[in-house]
């Protein structure tokens, strides 16, 4: 059954924003076993329409994803974490359908991401929720280890 959760909208540099990110950085650092694994921009407060932060039933912060706008029409989920003891409680599923509704919200009417082969539970979780495999885009073109996919809202 899941979990409580309360998805709101921060800031960028919210402190629980930020810690969740760095605990994604950390989890990604030993997954690919390098600090190098992300192709293009990294994403800032400038280049993120909006960053959303789930919480517990208890108010703790336990997952977070933001939206880059890409072009007219399209955006990318970025930054998508949850914490190892909530995954598979519905917080995943929870904050996805929250940055779909603020991205058709924005006129977004695509969304794409990219994720990496060092991650396979992402890989099906976004495949579970609708999400496809296309060809790389932008800076993910001809990575080896990047894997992409998108779903029309």
């Amino acid at each position: 059954m899941p979990t409580t959760i309360e998805i709101t909208t921060v800031t960028w540099d919210d402190p629980d924003a930020v810690r969740l990110r760095a605990a994604q950085r950390t989890e990604l650092d030993a997954r690919y076993g390098t600090d190098d694994h992300e192709p293009g921009a990294m994403p800032t407060a400038e280049s993120v329409a909006v960053f959303l932060v789930a919480r517990d039933a208890g108010g703790t912060a336990v997952g977070c994803g933001g939206l880059r706008l890409l072009g007219p029409g399209s955006g990318e989920v970025k930054r998508m974490y949850v914490e190892p003891p909530a995954r598979g409680t519905g917080v995943a599923a929870a904050l996805l359908r929250a940055l779909e509704d603020h991205a058709r919200g924005l006129g977004i009417a695509r969304l794409l991401l990219e994720t990496g082969t060092g991650q396979p539970d992402a890989i099906r979780f976004y495949q579970r929720e609708g999400y496809e495999p296309i060809e790389a885009y932008g800076p993910y073109a001809g990575e080896p280890l990047s894997r992409c996919f998108a779903r029309d809202l």
